[in-house]
């Protein structure tokens, strides 16, 4: 099965729901990778304030840091191999990347001939 592991900037932790100003890509990150978690996928996040030794220890990560500082984090690791970095990925991307199947739900919805004008259904 496919692990994720997520090394991500200093935060006082992984929800994104922090102090006064809460910054919803974080959030949707969190949800996204709970989501990940229920289809059987291992996910791992690592924050730099609190397990600072972790990002010395990969040593990808560490030349990511020497090159960019924590400017480049989160850094994304599938199976061992970076696969993002500098930016929280899409939902679609992560389901990519552990070869899972993906579908938009704001398109799924879209697409539904439930209410369409070409369907004799009378569920609207």
């Amino acid at each position: 099965m496919t692990t994720v592991t997520v090394y991500d900037p200093p935060m006082c932790c992984s929800t994104g729901v922090c102090g006064a100003d809460v910054d919803q890509q974080v959030i949707t990150f969190a949800a996204d990778l709970d989501w990940l978690q229920s289809q059987g996928v291992t996910v791992r996040r690592i924050n730099l304030s609190q397990e600072p030794a972790e990002f010395t220890i990969n040593e990808q990560v560490n030349a990511l840091i020497q090159a960019s500082g924590s400017d480049g984090l989160p850094a994304i690791l599938v199976d061992g191999e970076m696969v993002s970095r500098a930016r929280f990925p899409s939902r679609e991307e992560l389901a990519a990347w552990s070869s899972l199947a993906f579908e938009d739900q704001d398109s799924a919805a879209s697409a539904s001939p439930c209410c369409s004008s070409n369907t004799k259904s009378s569920c609207c």
